[in-house]
């Protein structure tokens, strides 16, 4: 099987093609910089994002937050139900965590003062 993507490691957007046995890569083609390809072999095999999203303040309001690295796409909706239980108290400082070690080694944190 055969796979093609557009690269969006740099501003270069190489078009990236993975052959795939299975789960197993065969072969990695067209990108320009070896963070295409490592970019390339995590997308296919296990993607991964950094959520950004919001919780509940105690005021009413709301503070946006973010994964301090990327999770696995396939554990965004379960994360996002964690998330939706979480209700901060004010103040609440950009950069602070919110919960530690809420995936896989990532931390949730605010983006912004509230």
């Amino acid at each position: 099987m055969e796979k093609k993507l557009t690269c969006v490691e740099c501003p270069k957007g190489c078009e990236i093609t993975v052959e795939l046995d299975g789960d197993k890569i065969i072969s990695v083609g067209g990108y320009s910089c070896q963070r295409g390809k490592k970019y390339a072999e995590s997308e296919v095999i296990c993607p991964r994002r950094v959520l950004t999203t919001t919780v509940k303040c105690a005021d009413g309001g709301v503070v946006s937050v973010k994964t301090s690295n990327p999770v696995k796409k396939s554990e965004i909706f379960e994360l996002m139900d964690k998330i939706n239980k979480i209700t901060v108290c004010p103040p609440v400082k950009i950069g602070q965590i919110i919960v530690k070690d809420i995936a896989e080694g990532s931390d949730l944190i605010a983006t912004c003062n509230k």
